[in-house]
């Protein structure tokens, strides 16, 4: 009886640190956009504005205002989260580890659609562009317009990543196979427009690069998902599968976890940081007529950080899911 009330004890607390963990990265990347997009002050700002009375610290009524809302939501969010999670004691640790990887994997398809759908996209209209044929489809005015980074990514590339989270909602497929094709075809490609008709333009390397990075960090977490992830070790294959589950769970919480908060705060730390700075200003290539794509794969290191850091806690809720089965059994 101790054992099971011990267990059912250590249940509610992984699973009320899980939802809190996944709602602390998701709060952050919402404060990340309030703060360095809609010029929000940052929470020291706010505790400064309240607390200190120089008038360096000082903000307006407004933005100490608006700062301390934020504040609030942030703190009301986390304690309806835990409170929430407390609320429904039947669920399982495995239930919450299913619902976390299949949130994670969501992530990565919505990714996986905007990458396809934005690499097309933008190889044809800088096709059209660097042969001159764009002002005859869109016309001249337009053709300016798409010239500019800003204006290609507010209204081609955000609007073709709505789309792909809707793909992504409907479809539970991950077409990781179909993006590695895609960038062998994008490769021979290169190789036989080069070496039989002598042409080549930057987006066609532009386009390599990009669906070839989206290949690798996108697929990291589904493949840690499915243990796809090559071990390289004499210790792990050879442990009971207790001292797998330990294993995994330290695993995520020494190493897992804390590189996925040291990509989030160390790339989006502030405007200069290297995430947000690219992603602020739209920053492309300077490759003449390539793909207007950069500041998307400085996004994709978020998309990498946030989709396993998900998945990792989802790792730590099967760990000790396991962990507490076979304590239970010990204990019959």
């Amino acid at each position: 009886m101790l054992t099971s009330t011990s267990n059912r004890l250590t249940t509610l607390i992984v699973r009320a640190f899980s939802a809190v963990m996944v709602c602390m990265v998701v709060l952050y990347l919402f404060n990340n956009y309030v703060v360095f997009w809609l010029k929000w002050p940052e929470t020291w700002q706010v505790f400064a504005h309240f607390l200190d009375n120089s008038s360096n610290s000082k903000l307006s009524d407004e933005q100490g205002t608006n700062g301390l809302i934020l504040l609030f939501a942030y703190v009301i969010v986390i304690a309806a989260v835990i409170l929430f999670t407390l609320a429904r004691p039947s669920r399982t640790l495995e239930n919450d580890a299913d619902f976390y990887s299949r949130f994670a994997a969501f992530i990565v398809r919505a990714a996986f659609w905007s990458v396809l759908l934005i690499g097309l996209t933008d190889t044809l209209i800088s096709f059209l562009r660097v042969e001159d044929m764009l002002a005859s489809v869109v016309g001249q005015d337009l053709t300016t317009q798409l010239g500019r980074p800003i204006f290609r990514g507010l209204y081609i590339h955000y609007p073709l990543m709505v789309i792909s989270i809707i793909i992504a909602f409907f479809s539970r497929t991950l077409g990781f196979m179909w993006l590695a094709f895609l960038v062998v075809l994008a490769e021979f490609l290169i190789v036989v427009t080069r070496f039989v008709f002598s042409y080549e333009q930057a987006f066609m390397g532009d386009l390599v690069r990009f669906w070839y990075a989206a290949l690798f960090l996108f697929a990291s977490s589904y493949t840690l998902l499915t243990e796809g992830h090559v071990r390289v070790d004499v210790l792990y294959a050879n442990f009971s599968e207790k001292n797998k589950a330990r294993s995994n769970v330290f695993g995520s919480l020494l190493l897992g976890l804390p590189l996925c908060w040291t990509i989030l705060t160390q790339g989006m730390a502030g405007k200069g940081a290297s995430i947000n700075s690219p992603l602020l200003s739209f920053e492309i290539s300077q490759s003449g007529f390539g793909m207007y794509v950069k500041y998307l794969m400085a996004g994709f290191l978020v998309v990498f950080a946030v989709s396993m850091a998900i998945q990792f806690v989802s790792t730590i809720l099967g760990g000790v899911a396991a962990l507490s089965k076979a304590s239970e059994s010990d204990s019959h």
